[in-house]
């Protein structure tokens, strides 16, 4: 079984947790969906290594707006509809939002959008594989687990409206 290691990390949206085992980030997770994940985290020694050092350099350029994609090992277990629907995440450029709708599209499941919205609740890799860029049809900001503020805030990061 794999050994997994986490450090707790400040952030402008707060607390996260970085998990990661030998050679593959597993998870970043924001304090307040702590609950959510305790199963990993509690499997989890607090400890560095060098992927976490590395998530953590990598987010600090990403919220002083000196990095636009990550490029980091990630290891994510869901069913394969979650799998799918957080492969596709993956695709939605920088600075770039897009529907429940249209991911829903994206992976040929139209009639999809409500399960969509479930799966991004669950991606277990917040940031990094970008949910926030998921928004409502009506271009509105709903539901994110960092909370609407964390998504605002990151969407406003990646469009330039903070510095």
């Amino acid at each position: 079984m794999d050994q997994y290691f986490y450090k707790k990390i400040n952030s402008p949206l707060g607390y996260l947790y970085l998990i990661t085992d030998d050679t593959h980030l597993r998870a970043v997770i924001y304090e307040k969906k702590q609950k959510q994940f305790e199963q990993l985290i509690s499997a989890a020694t607090p400890r560095d290594n060098s992927l976490i050092n590395l998530t953590e350099l990598q987010l600090e350029q990403y919220f002083a707006r000196e990095r636009k994609i990550f490029d980091l090992p990630l290891f994510y277990e869901g069913t394969v509809f979650q799998v799918k629907a957080w492969n596709s995440l993956l695709q939605i450029p920088y600075g770039t939002t897009i529907s429940y709708a249209k991911q829903a599209e994206n992976i040929e499941n139209h009639k999809a959008v409500r399960a969509i919205g479930h799966a991004n609740s669950l991606n277990p890799i917040s940031i990094i594989i970008p949910c926030h860029r998921v928004i409502g049809k009506s271009g509105k900001l709903v539901g994110y687990g960092g909370g609407l503020d964390s998504k605002e805030y990151l969407i406003s990061l990646e469009n330039g409206d903070i510095l």
